[in-house]
This record gives C-alpha cells, sequence and structure tokens, in this order.
C-alpha cells in the first residue's frame, strides 16, 4: 500500500471492536496523522450494547483458537501500559464450573427467618441487632475488612461440612452442602483466566483513541454504505443530535469502511448474515472472591420463584439452570442467564427491552445455592443483544478482514468472546489496513470474503 497516501478510514461502531480498531490504528508504525484521518461513528453512545453489559471475562480455552492467544496476551500489555488494573479492573481471576443440587428443603430453610451476617441473634422477640463494623491493624495500617475475608469461626460440624465440599476454599460464598462437583474450566495447559470490567475497558480504550486524534462522533446511526464495483463512494448516517433539517449527513471522501456493529453489522450488510441474540444480566452490590463460576443447578420441579407466583405464573425453569457469575474488584457481582430471540433486534441500543421477570429469575436461581448473592442489593438489570454470525443453521466463527468491495471491511460476529478477543481483532484490522496483511495471527479461515461477502 502506498504509505504516501491519504486515507480516511470511517470505523461504524462504538463497541469493544470498534473502539479496540481506532486504538491500534492509531499505535501502528505506519499511521501518520497528517495522511490518515479516523472517524468513528457511533449511534447512541460507546459501549451501550453488549460491550458494556457482558461478563468480561478473558480466557486462554476461548474461541476462535486463531484469535485468543494473541488477544489475551494483548489484554495484559494493554493493562501494564495504561493502569489496567486501576482504571478497567484487569485482574487474574479463578475459574470453575459447578453443579449443585436444591431440594426443596433447601428452599424452605432459607425462606425462614435468619439473623443477617454481622448481626447478634435477637432476644425476646426483639430484632437483630447489627454488629459494630470493626477494623484490625496490620503492620501499624488499619484496614478494613471485607465481608468475604471475615468468615465466623465455625463448630467442628461446620469445619467437617467445607473439608467435604468441592469448593476452593476461598469461594465460600457459595453453598458447600448443595454443590456436588467443582472442576477448573480450561484445557490443560491453558486453564489461567483473567478479567476486565468490559464498559470502563471499552470507554477507556476510546477515550486512549480519541487522545491520538480520533473523531469520535455519538448519536451517528449509519443507515447506509454506497459502493459499486470499483469501490466505496459514501457513508450515509442520521445525525441524531441535529434537528430535523441537518439530520441526515455524509461523509464522501472515504477510503475504508470498517463495519464493527455488533448485531447491527446484518442490517447493514446482509450478506454477512450477522444475527443478534438477546441475553439479560443482574449486577449485585456484593464483595466476594475473584472467582468466575459457571453453574448447573438441579432444582425442584415444583420450585417457582416468588415474583413468579405472587403473578399466578408457573416455573420457567426445565429442571435445570445455568446461569454464570462473575465477581468484580468493585463490589460488583455480574450474572447473566440463557439468552433469547423473542424480541427482534431494535433500531438503536438505547431501545433494547429488557424483561425484568428474567432478571429476577437470575437473582432467584442464584440465591437457592448462594446466600452472599441472595441478600445482596441489585445495581442494575439489563439486557443485550450479542452478534452471531450464522451460516446453514449454524453459529460460525466471526468475520474479521476484508469484504469483496474494495476498501469495505467487516470484524463482527464474536458472539459472547467480544471482549476477551477484541484487541487481537483490533491489532489485526489494523495491520490488515496499513500493511496489506495480518502478520500477528493467521486469521485466513475468518475472512469474510470465503462467506461470499
Amino acid at each position: 500500500m502506498d504509505p504516501e497516501e491519504k486515507r480516511h478510514i470511517v470505523i461504524i461502531g462504538g463497541g469493544i471492536i470498534g473502539c479496540t480498531t481506532a486504538y491500534f490504528l492509531t499505535r501502528h508504525p505506519k499511521f501518520n496523522p497528517a495522511l490518515h484521518r479516523i472517524t468513528l461513528l457511533e449511534a447512541t453512545a460507546i459501549a451501550s450494547g453488549a460491550s458494556g453489559k457482558a461478563g468480561g471475562l478473558l480466557a486462554l480455552w476461548a474461541y476462535p483458537e486463531c484469535l485468543v492467544p494473541l488477544s489475551y496476551r494483548l489484554h495484559k500489555e494493554l493493562a501494564a501500559e495504561h493502569g489496567g488494573a486501576e482504571r478497567w479492573g484487569y485482574r487474574r481471576v479463578g475459574c470453575g464450573t459447578i453443579t449443585a443440587v436444591v431440594k426443596d428443603s433447601d428452599i424452605k430453610s432459607k425462606s425462614a427467618p435468619a439473623p443477617m451476617p454481622g448481626s447478634i441473634p435477637a432476644e425476646n422477640g426483639n430484632a437483630p441487632a447489627p454488629l459494630p463494623i470493626q477494623s484490625t491493624k496490620a503492620d501499624g495500617d488499619e484496614k478494613e475488612n471485607k465481608t468475604w475475608e471475615k468468615l465466623p469461626k465455625q463448630d467442628e460440624k461446620a469445619a467437617g461440612l467445607l473439608k467435604r465440599s468441592p469448593l476452593p476454599p476461598d469461594l465460600d460464598w457459595m453453598d458447600g452442602e448443595l454443590v456436588r462437583s467443582y472442576e477448573e474450566m480450561g484445557n490443560p495447559g491453558s486453564t489461567e483466566t483473567a478479567q476486565v470490567h468490559p464498559f470502563l475497558f471499552t470507554t477507556s480504550i476510546a477515550e486512549l483513541a480519541k487522545e491520538k486524534g480520533v473523531d469520535i462522533r455519538l448519536g451517528a446511526r449509519v443507515t447506509k454504505i454506497n459502493h459499486s464495483k470499483m469501490g466505496l463512494r459514501s457513508i450515509e448516517y442520521e445525525d441524531r443530535n441535529a434537528d430535523e433539517k441537518g439530520r441526515i449527513a455524509h461523509i464522501d471522501d472515504v477510503t475504508d469502511a470498517i463495519v464493527t456493529a455488533g448485531p447491527w453489522t446484518g442490517k447493514l450488510l446482509p450478506r454477512t448474515k450477522v444475527e443478534s441474540l438477546r441475553a439479560h444480566s443482574v449486577v449485585f452490590n456484593v464483595d466476594v472472591s475473584p472467582y468466575a463460576v459457571f453453574t448447573d443447578i438441579q432444582l425442584p420441579n415444583t420450585y417457582v420463584p416468588e415474583h413468579r407466583a405472587r403473578k399466578g405464573q408457573k416455573r420457567k425453569h426445565r429442571g435445570n439452570v445455568d446461569p454464570e457469575v462473575y465477581a468484580r474488584p468493585n463490589g460488583e457481582v455480574y450474572a447473566c442467564g440463557e439468552p433469547d430471540t423473542l424480541i427482534p433486534l431494535p433500531e438503536t441500543s438505547d431501545l433494547v427491552q429488557c424483561d425484568e421477570d428474567q432478571c429476577d429469575d437470575l437473582v432467584a436461581y442464584l440465591g437457592t445455592i448462594s446466600p452472599a448473592l441472595g441478600s445482596a442489593s441489585i445495581k442494575a438489570k439489563q439486557a443485550c443483544y450479542l452478534p452471531r454470525h450464522m451460516r446453514f443453521g449454524e453459529e460460525r466463527s466471526p468475520l474479521v478482514g476484508p469484504t469483496s468491495v474494495s476498501g469495505l471491511w467487516v470484524a463482527s460476529g464474536h458472539t459472547c468472546w467480544g471482549i476477551q478477543n477484541g484487541p487481537a481483532t483490533g491489532c489485526l484490522m489494523a495491520e490488515m489496513l496499513l500493511d496489506g496483511n495480518a502478520t500477528s495471527a493467521d486469521v485466513d479461515k475468518l475472512d469474510p470474503r470465503k462467506f461470499k461477502v
């Protein structure tokens, strides 16, 4: 590619893929701000979709294999360079899958009144009195005790139950009596896991790209990509912040357009076959030990969560449920459940409908096996749409690379691993645009042209 050629690169979508692409373009050795303009168009706000409402798990056993090792390494390097531990919650976490069996008697015992943690038993019918918050001194410094570090002393019977529990000793926010098995996630030699806070990571990367000159336009909903056999011609978008007269805007000098619009990619480029899948999630206010837990919970056939029973509804589960749970370093726990296709993808992320009952299902199911989550307050109930690349009714790997139209690129369809694979995707897209080919990883099988895009 001609290093002296002027280029206007337009990125469509302000999720993790679009933001990392903008970031790595500005960090590429061949990037020249005197010749290269980068504009990022986002219909609502940065990380307003799945990139702000995901779990944020990073794992060497994720997929596709051609992206994972590079992306995992880049996450570590980005955190080291930009203070990711403090800025976006980057850290190592334990990760495992548990099976648990919950019986009617377990649910009944949890519904009976009991003293809350940090309280003393009531006397003469009086309500429990809260214990005063205490601090301990270590090496002359006062340190506030975290809830999950302040375990009550146990009698011999309780200690025996703990020893028989298959859970790691510090995974103390799950009920070990109900857990039948625990297995570390991953493959031999690749069980390492880490995490980021998705919203903080995505918005931080966007800010770092902006500092290098990327023009980020919010409220810019792309409606049409005009092109011919000769290549790109223009991009048309709705400026949602303008009055009616100036609402339709154009970019006529575009040389490259990268579609990183997540589940909306299929709306702009139907040939990509990128579809959407709605996912609900809940964020708890509770401080627990750093684990990501994939669950398989067997519930009684008669169990109906209270919020559904109050409405006269029957159970929605089929006997087994499998929420995913991720502890975060800022006193949060994130949980998500089964996705659905009940509501079509709206025009923009700010119009996504959240079914609060599905969120309350998550809260109820996890409350059966985790006293900590069962008693925690709720910070957020939310929904988003994941992008998945479908072919012949089956989910395929994401699309990363050039299309059959000169200057038109696609990076989308990452399903639940968008945060994990965002850095590698952005890095490789930057190499493709400025070097002419990807050099950091072999992603030939992700080439959109192989799928006639």
